[in-house]
């Protein structure tokens, strides 16, 4: 089972929660158990998972990666400038595996599963596949 997300997204770097739209999916799907790979086929977005309660961890998170991979370097060569979305992408990483039991998601109390933009705004999408 597996399922294409389109995703707009609206500012330069943001982490855009996805958690309830993968599961309503499962929920229709009526997945019951299993894993699931959620996975961003764009190399300046990743996934991660990460707290959901308080709205300034998005912020202190994005602030510290652009202390870490400044957007402007002047010894950067790659020709799109976009070089330190490369690297937080690579920092995050591309996907995430999550566990499904009784038809949930297993989260902690606190996490949400996020999609990580990184050179936007842009039309994106992500991937999720249902393993049994």
């Amino acid at each position: 089972m597996f399922k294409t997300f389109p995703l707009k997204t609206n500012k330069h770097s943001d982490m855009i929660e996805i958690t309830n739209q993968i599961q309503q999916w499962l929920t229709e799907e009526q997945v019951d158990n299993g894993v699931i790979v959620v996975s961003s086929m764009h190399t300046t977005a990743g996934i991660t998972v990460n707290e959901n309660a308080d709205p300034d961890v998005k912020t202190d998170f994005l602030r510290r990666l652009d202390e870490v991979y400044p957007w402007e370097d002047k010894n950067d060569r790659h020709m799109e400038g976009n070089t330190a979305a490369h690297l937080k992408t690579s920092t995050v990483g591309h996907a995430q595996t999550i566990v499904i039991d009784q038809g949930q998601l297993v989260l902690g109390t606190w996490q949400g599963i996020y999609f990580c933009e990184f050179d936007g705004p842009r039309s994106r999408q992500f991937h999720v596949k249902v393993l049994r």
